[in-house]
């Protein structure tokens, strides 16, 4: 890997478009490196990981809503179009990418890597797969698509926070996945940093999305970015350029939006001819959880089987997590969210507090994805009383592990201290989520295909599940009719159990 000092520039400073981060993202697409082994097995687990959350979203609002604007545009003229998931109707590509985007995130549910900033590289893969189907794209382009797009998108949120701005992760999403598309269509290096620069330009906003009580727009700020993306590509080959230096520019993305013009980022990007291996620094979620929540669900878990007395409120005068900025801030009492202890809150803002979370396992010893969010679950005398035992504080030792670049180091976990009724204390702790790699049960393949099971059923027909499985397995091996079919459909009148929702369309 090589640093590249990335910094603002006046407008009348020389500076070599071939020195721009966009244009240096462009080149990253544009080099054909060999994919390794590891590297295609890992897409292949995020390929069934993102089947999995979308199949159990299907007949959730936003998704409804998202595949009722996609039905209303049928393909374009360039090509055959792209499946909608959950159905075998194809529509235009940009809306496929939206509504199977929607679908993805929905339960927030998938993939995730943090460092400076947050993200979610999943996010990528249905936009991607959406214009290998409208293209005619084998599964081996679609495969040097989405590590691109994971390498481009992983090595932005190493050097350039966001959030520190308030400006949302998706910002990073936009690039990532027109460099993935640039990748995955072979296009000339100007026209992928074109596209770049307009997906970029188009998908800043800020993370009010992701504060207070958080709306329904969570589930479809990525596949915005998405939809921006393809759209963007597409203009980039109909010649049109985008604003520049877009990252540099004396009135750019960074002298505005983020650091400043005094602002100096060192982004880590593959040599020419390195292997892009940023997806295997990515984890999954095995909880339906904001990923912060996913070892203090662990660790909650253990508490409900080695304190069953924690369970009751009356033993119990206060919990305090001591864990990172972000989880103390974001999820956290930290945040000053009053929504983030409120019974009737959304599901989206319950997702995103830590302290409900850690209630809600600690008296259950599970997670669903389902139940654990149902309002009568949330309202539960017994669980109000304890939830608002629970708060958050920022620890430095836990903020620095979140922050490491070691991978042996970095953390995202949280010490609890429990104090009874009685005024004893209880101590414990957890680095990393179960499910992580150096968690107690890292998730392989067999977790994977588990998870597809657990969340298509009831859903999807047994059959269903096992052709995809089965085809998602060959992934680097298919042709373009074989890309046509990567995606889960519903039995007859299952999607028409919830009807679709009028619009403008």
């Amino acid at each position: 890997m090589k640093k590249h000092t990335v910094r603002v520039r006046r407008s009348d400073e020389e500076f070599p478009r071939h020195e721009e981060l966009a244009w240096k993202l462009a080149e990253l697409a544009a080099d054909p490196v060999p994919v390794d082994e590891d590297v295609a097995a890992m897409v292949v687990n995020r390929v069934l990981d993102n089947a999995a959350v979308s199949a159990a979203s299907l007949l959730r609002a936003p998704v409804v809503s998202a595949r009722a604007q996609a039905l209303a545009h049928p393909p374009s003229r360039g090509g055959r179009g792209a499946t909608v998931v959950g159905t075998r109707e194809a529509v235009s590509v940009e809306w496929a990418a939206w509504a199977n985007g929607v679908a993805v995130r929905e339960l927030d549910f998938h993939d995730t890597f943090l460092a400076a900033e947050y993200s979610h590289p999943g996010d990528n893969v249905p936009a991607l797969v959406a214009v290998a189907q409208h293209a005619g794209c084998d599964g081996a382009a679609l495969l040097r698509g989405v590590v691109t797009a994971y390498e481009v998108q992983v090595d932005l949120v190493r050097a350039i926070s966001l959030h520190a701005h308030k400006i949302d992760h998706v910002a990073h999403l936009g690039p990532s996945v027109a460099a993935g598309l640039g990748a995955m269509l072979a296009l000339p290096v100007g026209t992928t940093y074109q596209a770049i620069g307009q997906a970029l330009h188009t998908t800043t906003a800020t993370r009010q999305s992701r504060k207070g009580a958080i709306s329904t727009w969570k589930a479809h700020a990525p596949a915005f970015a998405g939809k921006v993306a393809v759209e963007a590509v597409d203009r980039a080959l109909r010649g049109q350029t985008s604003p520049a230096p877009v990252y540099e520019g004396e009135d750019g993305v960074i002298a505005w939006l983020l650091d400043g013009p005094g602002a100096v980022y060192e982004v880590p990007l593959p040599e020419a001819g390195e292997p892009r291996r940023a997806v295997l620094d990515t984890y999954t979620k095995e909880h339906s959880a904001e990923y912060q929540a996913q070892a203090v669900i662990d660790l909650a878990r253990r508490l409900h089987r080695e304190h069953p007395e924690l369970r009751d409120p009356a033993n119990v005068a206060s919990i305090v997590l001591h864990t990172s900025h972000h989880t103390h801030v974001v999820t956290g009492s930290g945040s000053g969210d009053p929504q983030k202890y409120d019974p009737t809150a959304s599901r989206e803002t319950l997702d995103h507090s830590v302290p409900y979370v850690f209630a809600v396992a600690l008296q259950d010893g599970a997670w669903h994805h389902e139940r654990s969010y149902a309002p009568q679950r949330a309202a539960r005398p017994d669980t109000v009383a304890l939830w608002r035992r629970v708060s958050t504080v920022e620890d430095p030792e836990w903020t620095a592990r979140y922050h490491e670049t070691d991978p042996a180091r970095k953390a995202f976990g949280a010490r609890v201290v429990a104090t009874l009724s009685d005024g004893s204390t209880l101590v414990d702790e957890i680095a990393v989520a179960d499910a992580h790699p150096l968690g107690a049960r890292p998730f392989g393949r067999e977790d994977y295909l588990a998870k597809l099971r657990t969340l298509a059923a009831g859903v999807l027909d047994d059959a269903e599940v096992q052709r995809f499985a089965a085809l998602a397995q060959r992934l680097p091996e298919l042709d373009a009719a074989g890309v046509r079919e990567l995606g889960v459909v519903a039995p007859p009148g299952h999607l028409e159990t919830v009807p679709l929702p009028p619009g403008l369309f």
